[in-house]
């Protein structure tokens, strides 16, 4: 695949003046050197474990920090957008408000966000077609109805449902928005890993409105990051989700990929012999198929590294059991912990998860501390204030 790399002015300089500074502007190519499935036979997912190489790049990060990725477009939903609007793949386009331009085939797959849909598209879109039932859709008084016709939809679906289209390719590709990088918790140690940084990726497939989808960056990683092929990245500083110093404990929630930037923590602490005694809660589906870095954890657990490892395995009871329970169960220890100074982490689902974990998190204080609901809620807003409870979800 072409790829094509947009320097800005300031990297321009900057880059006259003395070595490359990789940035967001300026991603580095990083060479993968290892992508697995870390998931095992009979699982419902497909979590990827990649590790690349940072040699040349001058490029670290501390734990808690994360990557970013510059993904681009699957090749086949770029095919079926060429077809359907019958489109010159060659075609320049312009890409910006300076004016560069790129052939259009490239630019839906390496520049634009073409599998996001959003109220602004649908309705600059509309002056380009007669179609009334989009002219209906952007209606004010349909502004609900606009809004979940965008969820879950994307481009293709736009273009196939409301055309003929009356509109130049550059007008149709003008409505679209630059490709956000996507961001992912980092899942090692330089110090463990010199010139190297490893990530956890759950790939992100799904079908909606009678077609499959697929998670734009997940997706790439798992069928198109082969060993040997290179990947945009850089480095995303993460000031408020960080180890601190070595003779603190930790408590560490990160169930499913969540793990990952726990395996960094842990992973620093083994090098660096810290006095602090660390816990995780781990959760995913099955044990047997979904216990994401198993063996690693329970090498450390034997080692002493890992003090405490508690799991929750959802599917493999008749009641589900969640991170949260497992917290729930141990509420006393645990309030210790936190009592003595141990800082509180929490990475993963924000929509459930995190939020599962912090009404646990309050019970505990609530009843261990034996306070009352307010003065729990309370006292948990002070130990993130003071920097004792650190979240990273998304």
């Amino acid at each position: 695949m072409t790829q094509v790399k947009i320097v800005d002015s300031e990297n321009a300089k900057e880059n006259k003046k003395g070595p490359t500074t990789f940035s967001r502007n300026n991603p580095f190519q990083a060479e993968v050197l290892k992508n697995v499935n870390i998931n095992g036979d009979g699982s419902s997912k497909e979590t990827r474990h990649l590790e690349l190489s940072l040699k040349g790049s001058d490029l670290s990060y501390i734990p808690g920090d994360a990557l970013g990725v510059v993904p681009s477009n699957d090749p086949e939903l770029v095919a079926s957008l060429l077809e359907e609007m019958k489109w010159n793949p060659e075609e320049e386009v312009i890409i910006n408000k300076q004016g560069d331009t790129l052939p259009l085939k490239i630019a839906l797959t390496s520049h634009f966000e073409i599998t996001l849909l959003s109220k602004k598209i649908v309705q600059q879109a509309a002056p380009f077609t007669d179609n009334e039932v989009l002219h209906n859709l952007i209606l004010v008084e349909n502004a609900d109805q606009l809004k979940e016709y965008c969820y879950g939809r994307d481009l293709l679906d736009m273009l196939r449902e409301f055309g003929p289209w009356k509109a130049s390719t550059q007008e149709i590709v003008s409505l679209l928005r630059k490709m956000t990088p996507r961001l992912y918790s980092i899942a090692s140690s330089i110090a463990a890993h010199p010139d190297e940084v490893h990530l956890t990726i759950g790939a992100v497939r799904y079908n909606a409105h009678s077609r499959d989808r697929k998670g734009v960056c997940s997706v790439q990683v798992a069928e198109r990051a082969q060993e040997g092929s290179t990947i945009p990245v850089f480095i995303q500083p993460n000031k408020h989700f960080h180890l601190p110093e070595s003779d603190k404990d930790i408590i560490m929630v990160g169930p499913g990929t969540g793990i990952a930037p726990f395996r960094s923590f842990i992973e620093e602490r083994a090098v660096t012999r810290a006095a602090g005694k660390t816990w995780l809660f781990f959760g995913d589906q099955h044990e047997a198929c979904d216990f994401l870095y198993r063996d690693e954890l329970e090498q450390y657990q034997k080692e002493g590294v890992l003090t405490k490892l508690d799991t929750a395995f959802s599917r493999d009871t008749e009641q589900k059991v969640y991170v949260q329970h497992k917290m729930l169960e141990n509420s006393k220890e645990l309030f210790q912990w936190l009592e003595n100074g141990a800082i509180f982490y929490v990475c993963g689902d924000k929509q459930r998860m995190a939020k599962d974990v912090n009404d646990a998190l309050i019970q505990v204080i609530e009843k261990e501390g034996n306070m009352t609901r307010e003065s729990a809620e309370e006292h948990l807003n002070q130990l993130q204030k003071q920097g004792q409870y650190q979240r990273d979800v998304y």
